[in-house]
């Protein structure tokens, strides 16, 4: 399978997950800005939303938005225990936590990467964020991970969002639990293997 990815955006979670789920990973770069892969293709014409990730299947057919592909790949090796079986309420757990991710964390850091992003806007973002933080320490209590004592995809999806905090001057010191929680991700071979892949670990 093919994923489409640019470094250190949200597609670092299908990535990571690709190497947890053991499934061999072809990456073609995209330059957001351009958006051109460095396969010199037009991006625009593989996924007409023009952002990452895009996950292109064997036969041909893509897949696009972090939580439907992960949730795809995982389901490719499910002995790996990336998500609970369809059809049970912990695989609804799981989607929770996918869509708090997706629409309560990562569009608030949206903003944040903006250049022109006004200070009291970048004020009120930042405050988002920290009360969504807020309540993720007390849901993640004494659990390793957000489903329990075992690593998932939204524990993929959610160390990206937590990777990006230094990118944008959130200082996880204030949310010790999280600032463990994301070191403890950060040492599965996995993790590290697509950090490397991606340029961003030496």
């Amino acid at each position: 399978m093919k994923l489409y990815y640019a470094p250190g955006a949200c597609s670092l979670s299908p990535h990571i997950v690709m190497r947890e789920a053991g499934i061999p990973v072809q990456l073609v770069s995209v330059d957001l800005s351009t958006k051109k892969a460095d396969d010199s293709s037009d991006f625009k014409a593989i996924n007409s939303k023009g952002y990452v990730p895009t996950l292109e299947l064997p036969d041909g057919q893509r897949l696009t938005e972090g939580p439907a592909i992960v949730q795809y790949l995982a389901d490719q090796a499910p002995a790996r225990g990336l998500a609970p079986a369809a059809g049970t309420v912990e695989r609804y757990r799981l989607q929770e936590w996918l869509n708090f991710i997706s629409s309560e964390l990562h569009k608030q850091f949206s903003a944040l990467f903006d250049p022109a992003c006004e200070v009291s806007l970048r004020s009120r973002q930042v405050d988002k964020i920290g009360k969504r933080f807020d309540w993720i320490v007390k849901q993640l209590g004494s659990r390793d991970y957000l489903m329990g004592g075992a690593f998932s995809v939204a524990d993929a999806y959610f160390y990206t969002m937590l990777a990006w905090c230094r990118h944008v001057s959130i200082d996880l010191a204030k949310w010790p639990s999280l600032a463990s929680y994301k070191a403890r991700v950060e040492e599965r071979p996995a993790v590290r293997e697509a950090l490397k892949a991606e340029g961003l670990l030496k």
